[in-house]
């Protein structure tokens, strides 16, 4: 056991369970394959106790004046930022990502979580003209009711931080469960709520076995909105047990983001950019760009630099201050990158740097780069959520956008231009939830993040994930 880890319990109606004869799995550091710490399962008994709680809880809470429950988030927010320093070292154990990438998360998790406590003192109903006499039409806006949240394990402090603070912000109560692997983070953001004055039982944190406690949640009438982030197959199982009761869902299920550099393009500044934030996370981010479109007259000087700067990626522990990149998060990851890598290889593809698991303690990875992979490779058809770049030509922009838009997904997507024409081309083109023209910048709490097709529906943060958390009541007076 890790003594920097913290103990691991179930939070359930402001009280920690924890043991009992429940079952355990251990949370292991993605560096070098230790155990960090156990974690006790939650019990049927644990999720009813956790439903009724929020029940209760939310029925308290959606009456608490929208002052007040920005005045307790604010809190929240202000207690992360001052214990940010206890929240790092923890976000960097759980994921392996250095610590300045987790001190980014945490300062961005923290900026999150205040724009929706402000923005609660800013959800507005409207009046109409009523058509009866003497009469009045109101047409407000409340709280869905109890949410079912699920987070993933890549950027667990935002993912948590955002989901809470939004649904609370409508006046809803929420139980979330949190990936499997990262449970501590969520857990000492939930303590930060407690202890800024959050009512027992409005938001409740439940661990374990995903499937157990995900058609638990989902099963029972008393959720009426669920939040999930992660992959695409289970977003469509969760989606399907949420139909049964007609259950509203925010789905954000990761994509396949293409980049396309234009020949007019600044090449070194788009190298500059495109290298960090490939290779962010590990490569475990759902916005990171994957797939690279590079104009023929730039594509050999393109490669050259880009494998050049992603040959210079330290790769190590997170709490090494040279350290560039962190390991994968977990075994899965490792073998999906050798397995996605050797078939591009089988199908043709060429590897100009990386392309193997370090050492054999923990699952760090090579940054690797392909070039000359063909479409049908698996790994242009699927999402590596690792730390791998593909490279290809291509000839006119309307063949880019064509093999841009080829795969079902669309969550972000990017472009590299000088030209005003090929940018406002590009951005209206390309289907995504969100473009980047230039930039890979999405980090604005007050914009809406979220995508289309297959990549899900509805949004998180901006005046969208707030009101994903509302529905709309009309009130006619005769």
């Amino acid at each position: 056991m890790n003594s920097s880890y913290i103990p691991l319990y179930q939070w359930i109606d402001g009280e920690k369970l924890s043991g009992d004869g429940r079952a355990t799995s251990d949370i292991l550091n993605p560096f070098d394959g230790s155990v960090l710490g156990t974690m006790a399962h939650a019990t049927a008994a644990d999720l009813q106790a956790a439903l009724e709680s929020s029940q209760r809880a939310f029925q308290q809470w959606r009456k608490a004046p929208a002052w007040e429950r920005s005045e307790i988030i604010l809190k929240a927010a202000a207690l992360i930022k001052e214990r940010i320093e206890q929240f790092v070292p923890i976000l960097t154990l759980e994921v392996g990502k250095p610590l300045a990438e987790a001190q980014m998360e945490m300062n961005l998790t923290v900026q999150s979580m205040v724009w929706a406590g402000e923005e609660a003192k800013r959800i507005y109903g409207r009046t109409v003209e009523s058509r009866l006499p003497n009469g009045r039409a109101i047409i407000a806006r409340e709280p869905v009711g109890p949410v079912a949240a699920f987070a993933p394990w890549n950027v667990p402090a935002l993912l948590t931080g955002r989901k809470i603070a939004a649904a609370l912000a409508a006046g809803c109560s929420m139980i979330i469960k949190p990936s499997e692997e990262t449970p501590a983070t969520c857990l000492m953001i939930a303590e930060a709520f407690a202890d800024a004055g959050l009512p027992a039982g409005v938001l409740n944190v439940v661990l374990g076995d995903p499937a157990m406690i995900s058609t638990t949640l989902i099963s029972s009438p008393i959720i009426r909105k669920v939040s999930f982030t992660g992959p695409e197959p289970i977003g469509k199982q969760l989606a399907a047990l949420a139909a049964q009761n007609v259950t509203p869902v925010t789905m954000e299920l990761g994509g396949h983001a293409p980049v396309i550099v234009c020949d007019d393009a600044d090449i070194e500044t788009a190298v500059a950019l495109s290298v960090p934030n490939k290779y962010f996370a590990a490569g475990a981010s759902c916005i990171g760009p994957t797939r690279f479109y590079v104009q023929d007259a730039v594509y050999d000087a393109f490669v050259e630099k880009f494998t050049a700067a992603a040959g210079k990626i330290k790769v190590g522990s997170g709490f090494d201050p040279e350290t560039n990149m962190g390991p994968l998060a977990n075994a899965r990851r490792l073998h999906a990158m050798e397995r996605l890598i050797g078939d591009a290889v089988a199908n043709g593809g060429e590897i100009t740097t990386g392309g193997k698991r370090i050492g054999d303690a923990g699952f760090l990875f090579e940054p690797t780069v392909l070039v000359d992979v063909p479409e049908t490779a698996k790994i242009m058809n699927d999402e590596p959520f690792g730390p791998v770049a593909i490279l290809s030509r291509f000839s006119t922009i309307e063949e880019a956008i064509e093999k841009a838009n080829r795969l079902p997904y669309g969550l972000a997507s990017y472009a590299f231009t000088a030209s005003l024409s090929r940018a406002n081309q590009l951005a209206d083109s390309l289907e995504s939830g969100m473009v980047g023209i230039n930039t890979y910048y999405f980090g604005m709490p007050e914009a809406p993040f979220g995508g289309v097709k297959q990549s899900g529906y509805g949004s998180e943060n901006g005046t969208e994930g707030i009101d994903a958390f509302l529905v709309t009541k009309f009130a006619n007076f005769g």
